[in-house]
């Protein structure tokens, strides 16, 4: 295996005295060094082929806030620590021109969610330091933090009211005690008791990766110089943010500081089987019960954002109950009271981050589009629609003066920060956190092709080459399935499945946005829609094809097909109805029966969407591409690999899996993690799970050659 620990290149980093041009400080070569510990191997005088180990190296940069002033950005910065198996996350500093960079917290526990004070001295954050999680206070002019919330349980998403004068958090309550105290005390009773039983009268039963209590997670209100916290929910039988990927973006203050909108879905026992999320109002002091602002919409609406100027409301809003994949409007409101006006019906992309421009006039949003994730400009008042910047991944829009701070990631970089006229000229790279990493491996080039594939549609296709590229060999190629559905392998770095890991091990890695896919037009990710083994297996089929005559260089007899997710159940899939193409199979967390899978998983509305029904009204819908039909046929060697808490696609799927290839006699393999869920999120883990896959497709592609 070519996955052997190289981090010791950071300490180039550190010893270079100097970041963006600004000296180092001791933290940020204390980070550097920190990262490197432990890896004696690594070379200071030669680059090294991308392997997983890089990207675990890699710091992630993420939730940028720019001040009211517009002249700093505080952002989280996690970084992965191998010794202790988790990653840690600190706050940094740096300057709108990006000079001053420095770390603004340096506590072993974990920071985050920072949101600057209204006169941009000092930053309100969440963190872990006194033993459960609660909000602290830290000037940006130096000195310790301080203590701002010692609630009895651990709060989150923070969010600080126009002025200053309230912060607003979550906490998990049980609804019917009233206070936290109360939830406090059911929870060490529940703890004390010797019975493990739990008793349920309806669904969800648990959610993503964890089982449900009974708790939910409730906005609470509090001055912000100290005093009680008000649950502004009381009595209300739902989360706010969404569940499990919500976070502080669903909920706001009012322009005049004395009420929030949030978001959340109260629907009762509909709740596992409905997308019906809507938008809130409720008083800071939570006097009154909260006011649906949403309730002609029985689709999703969230995101709510307003104006400079206090007096529009704008929201993000989907029309298709039950679709968790439609395309999301963005509507605007006059505030309070006023009508709405939907802003981009004719725009055909699903935005999913949302801010004005300083003026108020101008609303900027990022956007899956064509394999990037863009960033646009819309005119508030005639909706016309103008690109900022195309190309890559781009998160987490700021203003900061006249001009846009923003994230980007490609193929080829984690996340740094950048900024931009609103014109998308004069583009700056302002952060530079990972560039000596980055620069210390070899990492394959890629390009995005396209193809005609389902009905001679267009369909895009993205291909990065081995390291060390020659067009003189022959490569083995990773054939890469993206999940989703509803998904993209796009212009992004990945850190599960990154397609730089099996470059980085001499792989060609293909990787085809099929029908179904985002950021094609709401047409194209409809057409999914009681076609799951369909249109994208013919995508694939062609798109495979397509990469082969395009790049004579790739070697069509040593090919190995992998996914996860979706991908999982297409590699099902792909086992008994394309089960002489392809040399081995990887299958993550995949389904192998669809209609059993429906009774597994906890989100039921997707199923009964993207199936037309339940299994007992439309049976059919399930049976129609439903990989267990088809285990007669499989005969290419498969590993499988799976989480005991994923709850999405249960891990019985798995072992039904790997249970058929035993059977059948068929050279396989299981990798079962019994602490990760749908996703692999443990370093060590993440370090397995690479080097088995990698392993598995060495062993049938790379013996393979010369076939």
């Amino acid at each position: 295996m070519r996955l052997m620990p190289s981090f010791l290149f950071l300490l180039l980093f550190a010893s270079a005295g100097s970041i963006n041009g600004t000296p180092l400080s001791s933290s940020v070569a204390q980070l550097m060094r920190r990262t490197c510990r432990g890896n004696p191997a690594a070379s200071l005088d030669q680059t090294h082929p991308f392997s997983v180990h890089d990207m675990l190296a890699m710091a992630r940069l993420s939730d940028p806030q720019v001040s009211p002033d517009g002249r700093w950005i505080v952002f989280v910065l996690r970084e992965t620590d191998l010794e202790a198996n988790k990653g840690r996350t600190d706050l940094w500093l740096v300057s709108a021109d990006g000079t001053g960079l420095r770390r603004l917290t340096s506590h072993p526990q974990a920071d985050s969610n920072p949101r600057w004070a209204f006169d941009a001295k000092s930053v309100w954050f969440i963190s872990t330091r006194s033993g459960s999680s609660q909000v602290w206070r830290i000037r940006i002019d130096g000195g310790e933090a301080e203590q701002v919330t010692n609630q009895p349980l651990d709060v989150g998403n923070l969010v600080v009211s126009p002025g200053g004068k309230h912060i607003a958090f979550t906490m998990e309550v049980f609804p019917d005690c009233g206070t936290v105290a109360r939830t406090k005390d059911r929870l060490d009773e529940i703890k004390a008791t010797k019975a493990s039983g739990r008793i349920y009268e309806r669904t969800f039963v648990r959610h993503w990766d964890t089982w449900k209590d009974g708790r939910r997670s409730h906005l609470f209100v509090m001055p912000s110089t100290g005093g009680q916290a008000a649950d502004v929910m009381l009595g209300t039988d739902a989360d706010t943010p969404s569940k499990p990927f919500g976070g502080p973006e669903e909920i706001t203050f009012t322009p005049n500081g004395k009420g929030l909108v949030f978001t959340a879905r109260d629907v009762g026992r509909e709740e596992p089987w409905s997308t019906n999320f809507d938008l809130y109002w409720v008083p800071v002091d939570g006097s009154e019960p909260p006011k649906c602002l949403t309730e002609e919409n029985k689709a999703w609406d969230s995101h709510p954002v307003f104006s400079p100027d206090g007096r529009t409301f704008t929201y993000l809003a989907m029309a298709k109950p039950g679709y968790e994949s439609d395309r999301f409007r963005i509507v605007l409101r006059r505030w309070p009271g006023g009508k709405k006006r939907v802003l981009t019906e004719s725009w055909d992309r699903s935005p999913s981050s949302i801010c004005f421009s300083a003026d108020g006039k101008t609303l900027y949003a990022t956007a899956a589009n064509t394999g990037q994730k863009s960033l646009f400009a819309i005119n508030v008042k005639t909706g016309t629609v103008q690109t900022i910047v195309k190309e890559g991944s781009v998160s987490s829009p700021g203003i900061a003066g006249g001009r846009i701070i923003y994230g980007l990631n490609n193929l080829r970089s984690p996340v740094e920060l950048y900024i931009v006229r609103p014109n998308g000229s004069d583009v700056r790279k302002i952060t530079n956190i990972n560039s000596r990493k980055v620069a210390a491996v070899r990492m394959g080039d890629y390009e995005q092709f396209t193809f005609r594939g389902w009905n001679n549609e267009t369909v895009y296709c993205y291909v990065v080459k081995p390291v060390d590229f020659s067009p003189s060999r022959k490569y083995p190629v990773a054939f890469l399935i993206h999940g989703g559905p509803q998904g993209s392998f796009g212009n992004t770095f990945h850190y599960r499945w990154n397609p730089q890991a099996y470059a980085g091990a001499g792989y060609a890695a293909v990787m085809v946005d099929f029908h179904g896919s985002v950021g094609y037009g709401q047409a194209f990710t409809d057409s999914i829609r009681g076609d799951w083994g369909g249109k994208p297996l013919e995508d694939l089929q062609k798109g495979l094809a397509a990469a082969l005559e395009r790049y004579p260089w790739m070697d069509g007899h040593r090919v190995g097909a992998l996914g996860a997710s979706f991908g999982g159940y297409m590699v099902n899939w792909i086992a008994g109805n394309w089960p002489d193409r392809f040399h081995c199979l990887v299958n993550h967390d995949g389904n192998l029966d669809e209609r059993m899978a429906y009774f597994d998983t906890d989100e039921l509305w997707f199923p009964e969407w993207d199936h037309l029904g339940t299994p007992w009204d439309n049976p059919a819908g399930y049976e129609k591409h439903n990989p267990v039909n088809f285990v007669r046929n499989w005969k290419t060697p498969m590993l499988v690999i799976h989480g005991a808490l994923d709850f999405r696609v249960a891990d019985t799927q798995g072992l039904s899996t790997f249970t058929a290839l035993q059977r059948l006699g068929i050279e396989s393999k299981l990798l079962y993690f019994p602490d990760e869920n749908h996703w692999v999120l443990k370093p060590a883990n993440c370090i397995l799970w690479h080097e088995t896959v990698l392993g598995w497709i060495d062993r049938w592609l790379k013996l393979a050659e010369g076939r």
